[in-house]
């Protein structure tokens, strides 16, 4: 759905119980309207609710809990057992809550951090030095510590860091 058609420019919340196969899809599109959407609430399968919620360090933080978390306050609320549903599914659900964050402008070049967040969690047993071979940096920068990190090393912030270094690096 076009949600401007809907909600025109005013602010919506979004709360359900989401389909699993798709609900990735559907935070994607919460952050693209993420001006109109400062809070957002439901049951995902547990894993993917856990993932989005997740923090540095650990095999569940990735591209969803990075891009989430760039302008929304993650919080895993509880998870819900097969039982209390008819049918009961296979796995585990777990509801979320995202608050988005009062400040939630990016302080550099939005479209550079996507893709880098991106390039970066597609090879992420790999060095950011070796995950982002294919955008052209200069050696210089090429030798920053920040590149021997893997990605789920880097918080939020730091991904924001490296974005403004390559876009520096880019333009220079």
């Amino acid at each position: 759905y076009d949600l401007n058609s809907i909600f025109g420019d005013s602010p919506f919340a979004i709360i359900g119980n989401f389909p699993y196969n798709i609900s990735t899809q559907i935070v994607f599109k919460t952050i693209e309207y993420r001006d109109q959407i400062p809070f957002f609430s439901g049951m995902f399968q547990k894993e993917v609710a856990e993932r989005i919620c997740e923090t540095p360090g650990t095999k569940k933080y990735g591209i969803l809990s990075v891009l989430a978390q760039l302008f929304y306050t993650a919080t895993y609320e509880f998870t819900v057992p097969p039982e209390v549903f008819s049918p009961p599914p296979k796995v585990d659900s777990g509801v979320l809550t995202l608050r988005r964050k009062e400040n939630y402008s990016l302080a550099c070049n939005e479209k550079l951090l996507f893709k880098i967040v991106k390039m970066s969690f597609q090879q992420r047993r790999k060095t950011l030095r070796n995950s982002l071979k294919q955008i052209n940096l200069s050696d210089n920068l090429r030798e920053d510590i920040i590149f021997d990190k893997r990605p789920e090393q880097l918080s939020v912030n730091e991904f924001i860091d490296l974005t403004n270094l390559v876009s520096h690096d880019l333009n220079n």
